[in-house]
């Protein structure tokens, strides 16, 4: 009976320890359950304030907020291209508090134009979300210079070198999606960098500029006033939010594709259960017919993938644009 009586004592004292201990084990263990508690989580976006990624992560960010029911902020880190604010997430705690918001470019193009200074890995450093919504560039022209593409092309080889085009610089989507048009019309035009596309716009109206791939957000209030014209679109095929304009791979240029999509992303090594539930929530939010309007109001196309789709696109957009850079033989270090 001795030996019970301090057997009984000795569990009591333990499980006063326990209960005691209780607290800091909560403190220093993740609770996934309690994801997001009570701290806001910021959406970083690594472009200026009003640029089109910047006004697509705040018609997310509000339902995203009222579907976890807790504040999203939109933050924005711009410089170098996007890879200050891409780098900023990339280096944060992973604990779901810090996303990012970004276009293509600093996941896809950045590895190979930075190979000394970019400072992050978008495949190790970063884990994948969600494909927001894509959006394929468009082949513009000043109104007066050319009716189709072949007219273009025509007068492109009649005057090899004496033609030129406008880019948002060297290393971008606009330029890589021309250079690579070049090689495939086989034409030789004079590459011009600019700021922004409101510049490309203003030196294409001025006819400073013959011709731009732009984004569809810029060049189609343009296109509609009639002010410039849309000779056709990279993409495989056409596209809802642009009836009219043909694809270049249509036109006699198979497999001519530059695509432009926003994606979401976390700090590697977040936990797969906030990965899941931002994906779901996320994808729900995309589909609603608010935040649909708003995208399609953008000239982007929902999507709302798996986090595994963005993984795989990023992985094969990197090996082919990789090419693309290797034969122009860029580098921004």
């Amino acid at each position: 009976m001795p030996f019970l009586h301090h057997k009984n004592i000795r569990n009591k004292i333990f499980a006063v320890i326990g209960l005691l201990l209780l607290p800091f084990v909560s403190l220093f263990s993740p609770v996934q359950a309690a994801w997001p508690s009570d701290r806001p989580i910021h959406l970083i976006v690594p472009f200026p304030a009003g640029s089109s990624p910047d006004l697509l992560a705040r018609a997310i960010a509000e339902p995203l907020g009222k579907k976890l029911a807790q504040s999203v902020i939109v933050e924005n880190k711009p410089g170098a291209g996007g890879n200050i604010g891409t780098r900023f997430v990339a280096q944060a705690a992973p604990d779901g508090y810090t996303l990012l918001y970004t276009i293509n470019g600093p996941l896809v193009t950045a590895p190979a134009l930075y190979k000394k200074s970019l400072g992050y890995n978008p495949r190790t450093d970063l884990s994948p979300v969600t494909i927001v919504a894509t959006s394929p560039n468009i082949l513009v022209v000043n109104e007066s210079f050319a009716g189709t593409t072949k007219d273009f092309i025509s007068q492109a080889k009649a005057r090899p070198g004496k033609l030129n085009y406008g880019s948002v610089g060297p290393g971008s989507a606009s330029q890589l999606a021309m250079e690579l048009f070049k090689r495939q019309a086989n034409i030789d035009l004079l590459h011009i960098p600019y700021p922004g596309f409101p510049q490309i716009t203003t030196a294409m109206l001025a006819g400073d500029i013959h011709a731009a791939f732009m984004v569809p957000a810029i060049a189609m209030p343009q296109v509609k006033e009639g002010k410039i014209k849309a000779l056709g679109l990279a993409s495989l095929t056409t596209i809802d939010t642009l009836p009219g304009i043909q694809p270049l791979a249509d036109q006699g240029w198979p497999g001519f594709e530059a695509i432009s999509w926003n994606a979401i992303l976390a700090p590697a090594s977040t936990p797969n259960a906030i990965i899941q539930t931002l994906q779901k929530s996320l994808a729900d939010i995309i589909s609603s017919d608010d935040v649909k309007k708003k995208l399609i109001a953008q000239y982007f196309t929902p999507i709302g993938s798996s986090s595994e789709d963005l993984r795989q696109l990023i992985v094969a957009e990197q090996a082919r644009w990789e090419k693309v850079i290797e034969q122009l033989q860029l580098s921004l270090d």
